[in-house]
């Protein structure tokens, strides 16, 4: 086990340990004593998760209008049809949030201009998902690599010199060339 300036031992992680750790947001950071990276992570994955909830409720608004333009009673021969009386032309109101769901306002919108923000609402939500998954993923990533980094060697033990050398391998008369050469001591 190496030791520090101070005679105590030098912290080394175990990556896999460090993997298992990062299961839990911000857990193999917290392992590697890499505490000014929580932060980072925990808003980037708070920030994912905030944009899918925020897509759901969006969503969820013009899905709710986009069912009012059908008739939704099974008992009814006309189920899953649009109601009698409404054409295409037809509008119905649907509540718009602004961007971070702190005010809102209700616009009357078609069929189709509902149909297109309801699809947008929900690729949206999903992409946020993904991103969100991408981000806990890096997070995991960065853990281990971080954790096999630290029990890196960088003592002052290893050397690295160029030199000349005449003769190269497989070939029959000698040739000029460069040979790298590593002293570990």
């Amino acid at each position: 086990m190496k030791t520090g300036k101070n005679g105590k031992p030098k912290f080394m992680p175990v990556p896999k340990t460090a993997t298992r750790l990062a299961l839990i947001p911000g857990g193999g950071q917290i392992y590697n004593r890499d505490y000014w990276k929580l932060p980072i992570v925990y808003v980037a994955f708070g920030g994912g998760m905030y944009a899918y909830f925020l897509n759901s409720v969006k969503y969820k608004d013009y899905l709710k209008t986009y069912k009012e333009f059908y008739d939704l009673d099974e008992s009814s021969p006309t189920f899953g049809q649009i109601k009698k009386g409404l054409t295409a032309d037809s509008t119905k109101i649907v509540r718009v949030r602004n961007l971070f769901n702190t005010s809102s306002e209700y616009q009357p919108g078609t069929r189709d201009q509902i149909a297109r923000g309801k699809n947008y609402w929900r690729r949206n939500r999903g992409l946020s998902l993904i991103v969100a998954g991408l981000i806990y993923s890096l997070s995991i990533i960065e853990a281990n690599v971080a954790a096999h980094l630290k029990t890196f060697d960088l003592s002052e033990d290893l050397t690295l010199r160029v030199e000349p050398k005449l003769s190269q391998p497989y070939m029959r008369e000698p040739t000029p060339g460069l040979r790298v050469v590593f002293n570990i001591k």
